[in-house]
């Protein structure tokens, strides 16, 4: 996965005088020497993003594809809600990060976990994830063959060469049956880690963006879900099989929103994860994305 973090200086809110307003409100009410005005006033505040069409905003920094995307369809069930929901696309993997440090922006939205944890090690950040919301599926695409049942003995399959993807190629094809990897090596596996090879496959191992531009010379390749898409495969259609909602790799490297610590249990950023986790954003992403993205329903 290829991502990067930000950070947002989170000043008082909306939500926040909000609250503190029928805070006041209350107590006003229950005092019988309270001036009636300020219950009033209380109940304009209370209804201020309706009344005045004033909008709490959240800002996201976002990767371009999908997560700025699905972000916008995102935006009108929170303005419902009293929010005002902007994103910023950037083409890095750090800048994301070290604006949601900052706080300058309230969350992103383009990384996953083990991408995270790293970052924060490397560079002293604060991040957590405030939920998770999408995956990108492996698959198994076909290359001079189109099946698994036509695996012969010593036929070649490409596979990214890095340390995260050569895994997660590996599990899957251990899950299709092609081979047996050492027990517990699960998202550290590298080719030496087989121990059962019934096909004697040759395992070409590629610069992951390189697999699928030698689909013509090899039986099957590996592919993750943005370089099946660029490569013109369709997932759902073209993919012999791919990574499964319970898989190792998909409760993994599942693509999550998020924010400074401290915050992931602020109203907007709950807002925000609810509405991202709603049926809408579920049928936007099975109707769009044609199996490369898949929503994660846990």
């Amino acid at each position: 996965m290829r991502k990067k973090f930000f950070k947002k200086l989170a000043g008082l809110s909306l939500a926040s005088m909000l609250s503190a307003g029928a805070l006041v409100g209350c107590g006003s009410s229950e005092s019988a020497e309270a001036p009636t005005q300020d219950t009033s006033a209380t109940a304009s505040t209370e209804n201020a993003a309706n009344d005045s069409g004033e909008l709490e905003t959240i800002t996201v920094a976002a990767s371009a594809t999908p997560h700025s995307e699905i972000l916008e369809a995102a935006k009108d069930a929170l303005k419902e809600q009293g929010y005002d929901l902007q994103v910023t696309v950037f083409d890095d993997y750090v800048q994301p990060n070290e604006v949601v440090e900052s706080g300058d922006f309230d969350a992103n939205y383009f990384q996953h976990i083990p991408y995270l944890n790293s970052f924060n090690e490397e560079h002293g950040t604060h991040l957590v994830d405030a939920g998770d919301i999408h995956y990108e599926p492996f698959g198994i695409y076909p290359g001079t063959k189109s099946s698994l049942d036509e695996i012969a003995d010593g036929d070649v399959i490409a596979i990214p060469n890095d340390t995260t993807n050569e895994a997660r190629a590996l599990l899957l094809l251990q899950d299709n049956g092609l081979l047996t990897l050492k027990d517990g090596v699960g998202l550290e596996a590298t080719v030496n880690d087989i121990i059962e090879n019934p096909h004697n496959i040759d395992f070409e191992e590629l610069e992951a963006a390189q697999v699928a531009r030698v689909a013509n010379e090899v039986a099957f390749v590996v592919l993750n879900g943005n370089y099946a898409l660029e490569a013109g495969y369709s997932v759902a259609k073209d993919s012999i099989a791919y990574e499964s909602t319970d898989s190792v790799a998909a409760e993994t490297y599942v693509n999550i929103i998020a924010v400074l610590e401290g915050h992931e249990n602020d109203a907007k950023i709950q807002a925000l994860v609810s509405v991202l986790k709603s049926d809408e954003i579920k049928k936007f992403i099975e109707d769009n994305y044609d199996g490369a993205v898949v929503f994660y329903d846990k």
